[in-house]
């Protein structure tokens, strides 16, 4: 990664989160197509060059690879997170609140992006949970109830461990919530790291060379320039 304050050398972790790891690189080398937002045509080029460092905050963090700068940006897609091992599969009664999450996430935001006339007693379960900022009103079914409800029968694994912390030196997925990565990342300043952002970021790098410069970065604040970002094979 070249900056207009020096250069970042990053080892990327395609073993610890392999889409993370191919969408940086597709997106870098300009082999990845995405949306250009101030056009909307899809195309394909090198995405970060000349994209700037949009929010800096001192002792935290330098984010980077919105195409609009202004923290809103992105490349026209969203992907999900790769921040724990996959764990056994969820079948059964629904026992506690991030079991209902982890239905609501694969299973009925699926079915409510799909369908155009919804499930009356599926909206009641939703509406629900919102007014009472909870998963309780997922837990009074089973899994199996709601696959069938739906017709959605992708299997529904539970949260295994945690593949890497958001630790020092490392480069991170930016995101608005769970399963919303795209292209914004960041680089972790914060010498004891962040283990309050653990399993909320996918972790997918580490500087090994160019600590100062993100340190530089850091202390000059928003808007330092990347001219470049290239990824070369060891």
């Amino acid at each position: 990664m070249k900056t207009e304050l020096g250069d970042v050398s990053i080892e990327l972790w395609p073993d610890v989160a392999p889409k993370t790891v191919e969408n940086f690189i597709g997106l870098a080398m300009g082999t990845k197509e995405f949306t250009d937002p101030k056009g909307g045509q899809k195309v394909k080029r090198p995405f970060y060059d000349g994209l700037t460092f949009h929010r800096v905050i001192d002792d935290f963090m330098i984010q980077g690879g919105d195409p609009l700068g202004t923290g809103a940006g992105g490349p026209g897609y969203a992907f999900e997170d790769e921040c724990y091992e996959p764990g056994p599969e969820l079948k059964g009664d629904i026992t506690d609140e991030d079991q209902a999450l982890l239905v609501f996430q694969n299973i009925l935001m699926p079915y409510f992006q799909r369908s155009t006339d919804p499930d009356a007693e599926l909206k009641k379960i939703v509406d629900d949970c919102q007014q009472q900022q909870s998963g309780r009103p997922i837990m009074i079914h089973t899994v199996e109830w709601y696959k069938e409800k739906t017709g959605i029968d992708k299997a529904v694994l539970a949260q295994g461990p945690l593949k890497a912390k958001v630790a020092y030196g490392t480069i991170c997925m930016a995101n608005a919530g769970p399963n919303t990565n795209g292209s914004q990342f960041f680089i972790v300043t914060k010498k004891a790291g962040c283990d309050w952002l653990d399993g909320k970021h996918t972790v997918f790098g580490q500087v090994i060379r160019g600590m100062d410069v993100v340190h530089k970065i850091e202390k000059k604040g928003n808007g330092v320039r990347m001219e470049s970002v290239r990824v070369v094979e060891k």
